[in-house]
């Protein structure tokens, strides 16, 4: 969900930079372009690296065995860099080769976490709600009006989809009969982290899953 910050900038600081290549886009190409661009910039790992391999071991792990139908077209790519893990375009699965040092459990939630935004179909509901707000031609003059408010609601919605996608991998976390006690581990080892534009912070997160637990 970090790339919902990137748009809000596209969209405040001039979004008829975008009319250069493409006469008028929808909003929705401009989303799908935006992480393009993301994607083409990530630099790959060795698939063929015993790290990579581990990972995307434990991810058709989980894909085989939540069966669902929104999995089918899913890809993932093993990155090296900053992204410990992100979903791109309702169906790409960016995850950090670094995963790999992680016990399995802790790897898995992570993963799941990721899933979790394909499977609930995150990335339909992010469509719909820019074009709420910009449902014709991405032009400044309409975009810097709207820009704080889709901000906000972007922002509402990158939340819930986070929290929606933590209870979806700790249900997948326990059909697999793994302890929940890999996702506070998970967390810890990804290091404290504070709430951002789109991401609560840990205490947060953490606070959401304690309280699905008691349930």
């Amino acid at each position: 969900m970090r790339w919902l910050l990137m748009m809000w900038m596209v969209l405040a600081c001039g979004a008829a930079r975008c009319e250069d290549t493409r006469a008028t886009p929808e909003i929705v190409r401009v989303l799908q372009v935006s992480q393009q661009k993301q994607l083409d910039a990530m630099t790959l790992a060795d698939a063929t690296s015993p790290r990579a391999l581990a990972v995307r071991e434990s991810f058709d792990k989980l894909v085989h065995g939540l069966r669902s139908p929104a999995l089918s077209k899913v890809e993932l790519r093993v990155v090296r860099g900053e992204i410990v893990g992100e979903t791109l375009q309702g169906r790409i699965v960016v995850a950090n080769v670094a995963l790999a040092d992680l016990p399995e459990g802790e790897r898995i939630f992570i993963l799941a976490h990721e899933l979790g935004h394909v499977v609930l179909d995150h990335w339909a509901q992010v469509g719909q709600l820019y074009v709420k707000w910009v449902p014709g031609a991405v032009v400044q003059h309409q975009t810097d009006a709207i820009a704080d408010r889709l901000g906000r609601d972007a922002s509402a919605l990158a939340y819930r989809q986070e929290f929606e996608a933590d209870a979806f991998a700790l249900s997948t976390l326990r059909a697999l009969g793994l302890s929940d006690q890999h996702v506070v581990a998970a967390f810890m080892d990804l290091g404290w982290r504070s709430d951002t534009a789109t991401h609560p912070g840990t205490r947060r997160r953490l606070a959401a899953l304690r309280a699905l637990a008691r349930n």
